[in-house]
């Protein structure tokens, strides 16, 4: 299935000046997030901590995680209980500013861990990945729908996440904030297939 969104289009007057200052700011931008540091790497793990803010791809078919079937030791977190059967899971790729970002066009190659949300209320989603695991609320955001011409429906929006719990190399953006760009095929058959961008930082949100 093709993800690819077309962004070009007819140039109507005074767009290509419009563009180009878009362009200018994007690449401004891109800038100051590469001379962003990185944060310590923590004392009891080897795995270098991330940037901050630091970005993931959200993707593929949810599974659901029955009762008693989460991951051992509940990743260490005691904000949220992955094994109490309301969770989902998907697989979390790096995109920017974290480990694991092996392809050669820049575009995640390889999966680095399990995300997990609750979809029937909760409100409550966890990030395992190498060096830790996070823990997040739901606070704002929300899907506007479109269909999708094969009996589904292409949920897109925004939303808003605060930062409950954090541990190993994360530990410093407990308290922090994720802002998702969303892009949740829900299918005919029931399945949802996730295309989710989650930028994550030590910042709250306003």
């Amino acid at each position: 299935m093709t993800r690819n969104v077309a962004l070009t289009g007819p140039v109507m007057p005074g767009q290509e000046s419009i563009n180009s200052q878009r362009r200018t700011f994007v690449g401004g931008a891109l800038a100051a997030l590469m001379a962003t540091p990185r944060l310590a790497v923590a004392d009891d793990d080897k795995t270098e901590a991330p940037n901050d803010p630091f970005i993931l791809l959200l993707q593929g078919i949810y599974q659901p995680v029955p009762a008693g079937k989460g991951p051992q030791s509940n990743l260490g977190l005691t904000t949220v209980n992955l094994n109490d059967g309301s969770y989902s899971t998907t697989k979390i790729y790096p995109v920017y500013g974290i480990g694991g970002n092996n392809g050669e066009d820049n575009l995640p190659k390889k999966a680095i861990g399990p995300f997990y949300v609750q979809f029937g209320g909760g409100g409550h989603c966890a990030y395992d990945l190498p060096g830790g695991a996070i823990a997040m609320r739901f606070t704002g955001g929300g899907f506007t729908p479109h269909d999708d011409g094969q009996g589904g429906q292409f949920l897109e929006g925004t939303f808003e996440l605060t930062i409950i719990e954090a541990t190993g190399v994360y530990r410093a953006f407990q308290g922090g904030h994720n802002h998702m760009v969303d892009r949740l095929h829900h299918l005919a058959n029931g399945q949802r297939d996730e295309f989710c961008f989650c930028n994550i930082s030590t910042y709250q949100f306003p």
